[in-house]
């Protein structure tokens, strides 16, 4: 790897939380999956989107960051810079408002729809989460149903998943 930059890379490890795959285009965070039982799997599930980059270290020692966070140790991940040049106005605006909920706090997607601007956007937001590409930085397991209820997450384990996560920063 030497001193030459890396444009477009990926890098995977092994974490409290399964292996995770973080792929960035220059400082910038495009892509984490995590959740995953072995590092065949998290590659196998993920191959179409990696295939075309170099494997390096992603910036902002973020594996290092999510380990430690994985093993209880608190991170906002603020500093992150993600990828946001695909995303329509209304993702940025729930991005934006997704990353200010506080660590080990929850909030409903119909309140994370009303401070990103859009009250009746629930549903919506919902379609925000569900495809969210950089969990953890963007920490869609801390958005519930309107109840309380864990209604839905991506991440291998679903919903078991995200209660870890919940369990995790309320523990830490």
């Amino acid at each position: 790897m030497g001193n030459r930059k890396i444009l477009a890379g990926f890098e995977v490890a092994k974490t409290d939380l399964g292996w995770v795959l973080i792929g960035f285009v220059d400082e910038r965070i495009e892509r984490l999956a995590f959740g995953y039982s072995s590092r065949k799997k998290l590659l196998d599930n993920l191959y179409e989107w990696f295939t075309a980059r170099e494997e390096a270290i992603a910036p902002y020692d973020l594996m290092k960051r999510i380990q430690a966070y994985a093993a209880g140790r608190r991170d906002l991940f603020a500093d992150v810079k993600i990828c946001t040049a695909d995303a329509t106005d209304f993702r940025r605006k729930v991005a934006r408002q997704c990353r200010k909920i506080p660590y080990g706090k929850t909030m409903s997607y119909g309140e994370l729809a009303a401070r990103a601007g859009s009250p009746r956007a629930a549903r919506a937001v919902g379609s925000c989460m569900s495809t969210n590409r950089v969990p953890l930085i963007v920490p869609c397991h801390r958005v519930v149903g309107h109840d309380g209820r864990l209604v839905a997450f991506s991440s291998p384990g679903g919903c078991k998943m995200k209660q870890r996560l919940i369990d995790l920063e309320r523990r830490s």
